[in-house]
């Protein structure tokens, strides 16, 4: 599959490698998110804010493994992102089914996605793997953990704190899914860039 080429001065180049304790996290990171999204909706906070703080903290060791092992793969460079965005769609659902967050947000969130991959799909038409991942994409993707960790956490207690905390998380999750959005925009012209190359050549 040919896959857009990132330049890198420290990560390895992507290899055809399927068992690997990388892609073994990223799998389990993804077996968590029904358990979490379980949680939310049934408002069991503390549970799910374990689970959910052991998934984050393995997002970023998975990666650590790969480099220092020399074990980046190209699954794992398509399960990483999906993990993500699963969780931030799954979580954002139990949020909305907990009485939460507004439903526009869950809406907004899955027609990003929604876009996403039916470009990535297009791009598999033409033999590109996922593109790399943007640095707003990143951001994106941070603010909307951090406001679903906070929401989780405003809801434990009900007092003035978790009312300003509450709305403050509302407020990054507003500026996360913009950014979100923004990331989206950037992929789009990228894979549209891509196709148009490639019937270039034919």
């Amino acid at each position: 599959m040919r896959m857009p080429r990132i330049p890198s001065r420290y990560s390895p180049d992507a290899r055809d490698l399927f068992f690997t304790v990388p892609n073994l996290i990223s799998l389990l990171r993804i077996v968590s998110i029904p358990f979490i999204a379980m949680l939310i909706a049934s408002r069991r906070m503390v549970p799910a804010l374990v689970v959910l703080a052991l998934s984050a903290a393995s997002d970023g060791l998975d990666g650590i493994i790969a480099r220092k092992f020399n074990q980046v793969s190209r699954i794992g460079q398509i399960l990483d992102p999906v993990a993500d965005r699963l969780l931030i769609f799954c979580s954002i659902l139990a949020l909305g089914l907990a009485g939460i967050i507004p439903w526009w947000m869950l809406i907004i969130v899955g027609i990003r996605d929604l876009i996403l991959l039916v470009l990535i799909v297009v791009l598999a038409q033409h033999d590109y793997g996922p593109l790399p991942v943007h640095f707003v994409g990143k951001a994106g993707t941070a603010l909307l953990m951090i406001a679903i960790t906070a929401l989780i956490f405003a809801d434990l207690w009900h007092n003035l704190f978790t009312t300003l905390l509450h709305l403050a998380a509302l407020a990054a999750g507003i500026w996360g899914i913009i950014l979100y959005w923004l990331a989206g925009y950037i992929y789009i012209r990228q894979g549209v860039t891509l196709i148009h190359r490639d019937r270039g050549r034919r």
